[in-house]
């Protein structure tokens, strides 16, 4: 299978079943990133001649970016999405904003990581997205659009 080939194929058919509903369910065991990477790893050994590359190398070849950065990039939009009011959904549900003990540094959109009791609130959406959408610069998160976000 060529590259053109493969690119069309996984991004329709198999990219798409990696990544449904993935800011609600996104996984934080290593086990089951693992999982899911290897498909992606499986996949990319199917085009001619790079069986033998590296996964890293596999990917800049095919211009994919790992499953964990798009995840990351994918709950970096809906986060921008939420804050500055694209979605029809209140941003006081998911995030808190103008807590004491943030700088008064970057964007204005800071939000404040809620307290949190068990160990698997620490993964919701709500906090796992904080500290990455608070470390944009502001240019970025006062975009005007989602395109130019």
């Amino acid at each position: 299978m060529d590259k053109e080939c493969f690119t069309i194929l996984y991004k329709s058919f198999i990219r798409p079943r990696l990544e449904y509903a993935i800011q609600a369910w996104s996984p934080y065991m290593q086990r089951d990133i693992d999982c899911l990477e290897k498909i992606q790893r499986r996949a990319t050994k199917l085009v001619k001649g790079m069986k033998n590359l590296s996964y890293e190398q596999r990917l800049c070849n095919l211009g994919l970016p790992t499953l964990a950065a798009r995840r990351l990039r994918g709950d970096l939009i809906e986060t921008y999405k939420i804050v500055t009011g694209k979605e029809n959904i209140k941003t006081e549900d998911f995030f808190e904003f103008g807590v004491t003990g943030y700088s008064l540094r970057g964007h204005h959109y800071k939000i404040a990581t809620k307290r949190s009791r068990l160990e698997v609130q620490r993964n919701f959406f709500s906090q796992r997205v904080v500290g990455p959408c608070n470390q944009l610069p502001s240019h970025i998160v006062e975009a005007p659009s989602v395109n130019a976000f």
